[in-house]
């Protein structure tokens, strides 16, 4: 995806892709508002991939951060960040496609047996983000069987799921940090290498 800023809007059928809407229904765990996938970074323990998406964009106010991640669901750690939102980075918005796609190969990678199998069952078809009004990360809805949207998290989970079926967990064993990133840190250290679920047991939980 070259324009980060403003991605192609593409429309999508719901008869020819996998479309996921609320986090109670089929592909809901896709979501990035899907609670129940803990992560470890840097040997933090944050409990939504939301959580660590929107501390993302405050890595030189780490109190922020820790408010964020202090929340025990991922509507509550988006509430928070929105409180903070004129303090964001100021590079947010050219590094949040990337920041983004970072997330969800942590996620993947520290729940590889679970999510590695839903990417796989949906199969060659795109993965699609359905939402109510946002046409950036999801679709939104046109007529009774279209969903039209940049569905930028969805073309991040499709990549990935290339990614699992050519190369599996090997891909997966080591989640590096976004190399073009600056000032990639959480609570004022660099984020450092996160390990899949299964190495992080025989290993140590991060490099830095």
């Amino acid at each position: 995806m070259n324009n980060t800023t403003s991605p192609t809007e593409i429309a999508y059928y719901r008869d020819s892709c996998v479309a996921f809407r609320k986090i109670t229904e089929p592909f809901g765990e896709l979501s990035n508002m899907a609670p129940g996938f803990e992560l470890d970074v840097n040997g933090i323990i944050i409990p939504t991939s939301e959580a660590l998406y929107q501390s993302c964009r405050f890595p030189h106010l780490p109190d922020v951060q820790r408010i964020i991640v202090e929340q025990k669901s991922p509507w509550c750690a988006k509430r928070k960040s929105r409180i903070f939102l004129k303090e964001s980075r100021p590079d947010w918005t050219s590094v949040r496609v990337e920041i983004m796609e970072w997330v969800q190969r942590v996620k993947l990678a520290r729940h590889f047996e679970t999510l590695g199998e839903l990417l796989l069952s949906t199969g060659n078809s795109p993965i699609v983000e359905e939402s109510v009004c946002d046409g950036f990360w999801g679709t939104t809805r046109v007529g009774s069987d279209a969903l039209v949207g940049a569905n930028v998290l969805g073309r991040i989970l499709t990549k990935l799921r290339t990614e699992v079926v050519e190369q599996s967990f090997d891909r997966f064993k080591y989640v590096q940090p976004p190399v073009a990133v600056a000032d990639f840190t959480l609570y004022g250290v660099l984020v450092g290498t996160v390990l899949n679920e299964r190495t992080s047991g025989r290993e140590i939980a991060s490099c830095y």
